[in-house]
């Protein structure tokens, strides 16, 4: 059994002023699904470079101030029709929902619709929502403000 490639990932929890998170739906060959913006490094990119590129592309929003780190996630799924191990980053970002403009977006790979949550809505929908431990990792931010070093979560 080979040892999967590993992929290289970085996410935004998208925060507005109402501390709601913004998730985007996905239909993957009949499983569908709520995540938050993000996606792969691009070769000589780092974690920084890619969410401010994927929020561009995803959400049609430039200029994003990012706030800190606060997760970690590795995992193994299938990318077009490939393991891999997924290594993924997830940065705070706070956007005015006004500000997110997906008729602006460049990139919408697959994107079927963009949602603002609450952390109630969250709490009770029976959909998939990745990360799963997606409420409680934006609980605790809003709680404890960002983790640092090792005291990231880890989804």
């Amino acid at each position: 059994m080979s040892t999967p490639r590993i992929r290289e990932a970085a996410r935004a929890v998208v925060l507005d002023e109402n501390d709601r998170v913004l998730l985007l739906r996905y239909d993957e060959g009949g499983k569908v699904f709520w995540a938050t913006p993000g996606g792969a490094l691009d070769p000589g990119e780092d974690y920084q470079a890619a969410v401010r590129r994927e929020l561009g592309e995803e959400l049609g929003v430039a200029d994003v101030e990012l706030g800190s780190q606060i997760a970690t996630r590795s995992k193994e799924h299938l990318v077009q029709g490939e393991t891999v191990r997924q290594v993924e980053r997830y940065f705070v970002v706070r956007l005015s929902a006004d500000h997110v403009d997906p008729a602006r977006a460049t990139q919408t790979d697959g994107i079927l619709a963009w949602k603002w949550w609450t952390l109630e809505d969250l709490n009770a929908t029976d959909q998939t929502v990745y990360p799963v431990e997606l409420t409680r990792l934006i609980g605790h931010f809003l709680a404890d403000g960002p983790s640092t070093g090792s005291s990231r979560m880890r989804l």
